[in-house]
């Protein structure tokens, strides 16, 4: 499969080698899923974890829940400087490796000391790839394609929750309704169900791991690390030899030959670099801050409050997981013809009304479907827009010297925003109540809408290169 595409300002085309381009970032994504299954598979054990373990107390809970997060920080801040120095495809098969080994350990646990030491591992897998996979296929991907190539990351991320979701309702189907917490406890559910739930993360691992060998490094990487000929060679695949040799003087021309082998964290407070890191930063925030894993959390409530048990519970949030997928599908059909831009726009006004309107209805004592329908429809909107679209820009923004530390600051940033928001959903429900937290999101929404409209440019159809001198140089 080959696509026609111009060369910006020339006459000349590149016909692009797509099967190959899609093959390897579809490889790459694999960890985007991974992320995906292995953050959400842990809300269908819930139940039946915490009753083997004996958690009781709402810390012990809440650490089980929130403690691979901080394995998460730890993966997203050491990424930048691994691969760097090692190089992006080594760090993804050490990933890859590294979700085998945790989602077994997981599954085979035999205390609950041992249960959260294997979750913040995989917490620090998810680190690596969720800072990894995006990064490694923008710098990868033609300039025309690299919008939708870089979603795939989310595509996969989707896929993956809604994987998990529907595995951790087939495998909890058939409990009876009503059954007490003894009978979850002593029964095949509460001693061994909930380790398929993590042992199953390891079949799409494996297959990660081995697809990686198999793909090729970063061209960029390659020539920031003095082996140009390899870059050249990766990058004729892509689009034949006159593309591989103008898109190696491109990525040479952005490079300071003194400062090519090694980067300090420093260098990102450098004056020319500072207003593309708070541009990173801000966008990276404002994906969690947005409160759209609040809406995730909340769903449960709201179909328990509704009467469903276990079983329904787990396929009603399945159900939202396939809304989630199909308005990615969505975000990979416009945003290299829209544009990132006025898809952040519509997802910040869009759940900035969203909110109000939920927390109209919780104000009103409104519940039912109502509400299901304002979560499925909250849902819908981040997933076509700042989902998506948040990491295509984080990945592309950053100039080639400093991709690997920036991302790893952005990367950081959005999991310590995760944690916050988090951390104080609960205080804010209870001293706020349900209907001024969602008022609370809706005025962070309508403050990213400002900063959106006021900060950041388009980068549809741009080079890497070109989108540097743009945002660094101006």
């Amino acid at each position: 499969m080959e696509a026609d595409f111009a060369l910006p300002r020339s006459e000349e085309r590149v016909r692009y080698n797509m099967a190959f381009i899609w093959l390897v970032c579809i490889a790459a994504a694999m960890g985007g899923l991974l992320f995906g299954y292995d953050w959400v598979v842990i809300g269908g054990a819930k139940p039946f974890f915490e009753r083997y373990f004996g958690l009781t107390s709402a810390a012990l809970k809440g650490w089980a829940n929130s403690c691979a997060l901080i394995g998460c920080l730890v993966g997203a801040m050491v990424a930048g400087a691994l691969s760097d120095k090692f190089g992006r495809k080594r760090l993804l098969i050490f990933s890859a490796a590294l979700f085998v080994v945790t989602s077994l350990g997981n599954a085979l646990a035999p205390s609950f000391a041992v249960f959260v030491t294997w979750r913040m591992l995989g917490g620090v897998a998810i680190g690596l790839a969720s800072n990894l996979s995006p990064m490694y296929i923008a710098e990868l991907s033609p300039a025309e394609a690299r919008g939708r190539l870089v979603a795939i990351n989310q595509l996969t991320i989707v896929i993956g929750i809604l994987a998990a979701q529907f595995i951790n309702w087939a495998l909890v189907r058939d409990l009876p309704a009503g059954a007490t917490d003894e009978f979850i406890r002593t029964s095949w559910y509460g001693q061994a169900g909930w380790r398929w739930m993590f042992a199953l993360t390891a079949v799409p691992s494996l297959l990660f791991f081995v697809s990686m060998f198999f793909v090729p490094e970063s061209p960029r990487w390659l020539i920031k690390n003095g082996s140009s000929e390899r870059a050249r060679s990766v990058l004729a695949r892509i689009g034949g030899g006159t593309y591989a040799d103008a898109q190696v003087r491109n990525v040479q021309a952005t490079l300071a030959r003194e400062e090519i082998q090694h980067v300090r964290f420093a260098d990102l407070l450098d004056p020319r670099m500072r207003r593309v890191l708070v541009l990173g930063v801000v966008l990276a925030v404002f994906q969690q801050w947005c409160g759209i894993n609040v809406i995730f959390n909340y769903a449960e409530e709201i179909f328990r409050a509704a009467g469903y048990d276990i079983s329904d519970v787990l396929k009603n949030i399945a159900w939202t997981g396939s809304v989630n997928l199909a308005f990615t599908f969505v975000a990979l059909g416009v945003v290299d013809r829209g544009g990132r831009r006025p898809l952040m726009l519509l997802g910040s006004a869009g759940l900035a009304l969203i909110y109000i309107v939920m927390g109209l209805c919780y104000h009103g004592q409104v519940k039912g479907l109502p509400m299901l329908l304002l979560v499925l429809a909250a849902i819908g909107c981040y997933g076509m827009s700042l989902a998506p679209v948040t990491w295509v820009v984080i990945s592309e923004i950053f100039p080639n010297r400093i991709r690997g530390a920036a991302m790893s600051v952005g990367v950081t940033s959005l999991w310590s925003a995760c944690f916050i928001l988090t951390y104080t959903f609960p205080f804010l429900k209870d001293n706020l109540g349900p209907a001024g937290t969602f008022w609370l999101y809706a005025a962070i929404c309508v403050a990213g809408f400002v900063f959106i409209l006021l900060k950041l440019p388009e980068t549809k159809g741009k080079s890497l290169e070109e989108i540097e001198r743009q945002l660094v140089k101006e």
